[in-house]
């Protein structure tokens, strides 16, 4: 039998609903930090004229995020493996918060820099204890659909923030938007520390439920191996690369997608909302599906090598069509398209985050991603500097989404040749296969 099958008959009940309330959780978190990562995106129109930043200038405060929000996965990747993930989510989404609302402070290109590094370094614990988490409290059949409701928060947030950061700017100023928005998370963190234990220690789970979560086959006990010895295996290396490739189209969408509606179409922050909101909706649907795909076939007794592979392949075909968003000439026609690429980025992303605990034992989930993670932000990093230069060169945003249309499938055939059955690694006393 295939190494990857998951096993479906007899039906297992799973006796209680308590590790929803933990997706709950994953999502609202992930929502609130979408919405104090884009609320920048939002507001660079109006604070470019305002600060007098100048292309160039917001591809290097972008890439300020980014650089940082590297060095912060690697290093809550380490934590949260060795803390747990309570403590590092605690500790994340504190940092995030009080560097969200410190944004309000600057008044200068470098300032945003400082901040937005401050940002990136914090924000960053949000995808690696989620993932652990997921891996904590769901067993393998049911990983992928829950990664993609909690991962639909990035695409919840990215619709709040256009409804409500544009009201606060006007009413009150863009100094508010970034404390009111800042604030909630302190919010979130009371509910965490509430709620959150890991399964064998939450004495709200009913044993039955328990015996659910911990269903898969019992990983056998291994050695302790650091995150560079990981990088030994190809299948984080398939991981890596995965999201070197495809994570930067994804900031590109976030941070530059205002700026594309305002400088194609004159939409200004009093009209881009409805766009904006438009387009990630559509990636709830992307995220949410994709993740209910995989799984569904999964039940269905398909193999998880190709259950998430001919998910992930769907949706890199459904990027392509994003190489016309830039030429045509209808605003809503531009917006589908980049909506339905935008979609099928999150539904991706589902599947491929799934693939890091299809892979490795649960207790190093935490540094895989983060490893993956960084590479995603380093990738970015070049992305966003060089989509500045792009602009002020050539003033049209065509060679920004030729490569938006194409990276998938590139990214995917890279995968496939790394880890072609997503065999589960086993981790020796060396590090090595």
């Amino acid at each position: 039998m295939d190494s990857n099958r998951v096993e479906i008959d007899p039906p297992r009940p799973s006796g209680g609903s308590y590790r929803w309330t933990v997706c709950a959780l994953l999502f609202f978190a992930t929502t609130i930090n979408y919405v104090d990562r884009q609320i920048l995106g939002i507001l660079a129109p109006l604070l470019q004229s305002e600060i007098k930043w100048t292309e160039s200038d917001y591809g290097w405060i972008v890439t300020a995020f980014q650089a940082a929000y590297a060095l912060g996965l690697v290093a809550f990747g380490w934590f949260i493996d060795k803390y747990g993930t309570k403590i590092g989510y605690t500790v994340s989404i504190v940092c995030w918060s009080v560097a969200a609302m410190a944004h309000a402070l600057v008044r200068t290109p470098f300032g945003f820099g400082v901040a937005r590094a401050g940002l990136g370094l914090s924000e960053a614990g949000n995808f690696p204890c989620a993932i652990k988490a997921v891996a904590e409290w769901f067993p393998k059949k049911e990983r992928a659909l829950t990664t993609g409701i909690f991962n639909s928060g990035a695409n919840i947030g990215a619709v709040a923030a256009p409804a409500i950061v544009p009201w606060l700017t006007i009413t009150y100023g863009w100094q508010a938007a970034f404390i009111a928005t800042g604030a909630i998370g302190f919010v979130w963190v009371v509910l965490w520390v509430l709620l959150y234990e890991r399964p064998e220690e939450q004495k709200k789970l009913s044993k039955a439920e328990l015996e659910y979560i911990l269903s898969d086959p019992a990983e056998p006990a291994q050695a302790k191996v650091s995150w560079l010895k990981l990088l030994k295996y190809k299948q984080t290396w398939a991981f890596v690369l995965g999201k070197f490739m495809t994570d930067p189209i994804w900031w590109f969408y976030l941070y530059w997608l205002p700026k594309f509606l305002n400088q194609r179409y004159g939409l200004t922050i009093t009209n881009l909302g409805v766009p904006l909101i438009a387009i990630y909706m559509m990636t709830s649907v992307g995220s949410i599906g994709g993740g209910w795909m995989s799984g569904r076939l999964i039940k269905n007794g398909w193999t998880i090598n190709r259950s998430r592979k001919l998910v992930m392949f769907i949706c890199a075909l459904c990027v392509v069509p994003i190489v016309a968003a830039s030429q045509v000439a209808d605003l809503w026609a531009s917006v589908l398209l980049i909506g339905l690429a935008a979609a099928a980025h999150q539904g991706w992303s589902a599947n491929l985050f799934t693939t890091a605990s299809d892979m490795f034992p649960k207790r190093v989930v935490g540094s895989v991603v983060g490893l993956g993670g960084m590479a995603g932000s380093i990738g970015g990093m070049v992305f966003s500097a060089s989509a500045g230069y792009i602009l002020e060169w050539t003033g049209s945003y065509l060679t920004l989404f030729v490569i938006s249309g194409s990276a998938y499938l590139l990214a995917l055939l890279i995968f496939q040749m790394l880890a072609p059955k997503l065999s589960q690694v086993t981790l020796t006393m060396q590090g090595t296969p």
